[in-house]
């Protein structure tokens, strides 16, 4: 059970990962002068800086500003389908599918953490 687990938690750093990756690369490809670099680096920034300092008390880790777990759901949810959509508008589409398919079963997976959230 406990390599399932570990697995679980890789698979999601991948997913986090990922999902910054798809945000620079959207970034770099969808703007032109100047504002490639701005977008392409200040919007993954940006995400993981949301992502690190808006958390639930109790969570893994320190919540610097703690917020609703119902809230802190709907904000990766939204993260994960705009980088699907990201990804769709920049690659073929069996990427799009691949990492739509990836995140969607780690969360239904996660059913536990997703009941705990709504419930914080």
């Amino acid at each position: 059970m406990k390599g399932i687990v570990t697995l679980n938690h890789a698979l999601r750093f991948l997913l986090e990962i990922l999902l910054l990756i798809i945000f620079s690369n959207w970034g770099w490809n969808q703007f032109e002068g100047a504002l490639k670099p701005i977008v392409g680096i200040g919007l993954p920034i940006l995400a993981a800086t949301i992502w690190g300092v808006f958390r639930v008390e109790g969570d893994p880790g320190k919540a610097p500003i703690a917020i609703p777990g119902w809230l802190r759901l709907c904000y990766e949810l939204m993260l994960f389908s705009i980088a699907s959509f990201m990804l769709y508008q920049i690659k073929p589409m069996p990427w799009t599918l691949l990492f739509s398919i990836f995140w969607v079963v780690h969360y239904l997976y996660n059913w536990k953490r997703i009941k705990w959230l709504l419930h914080q």
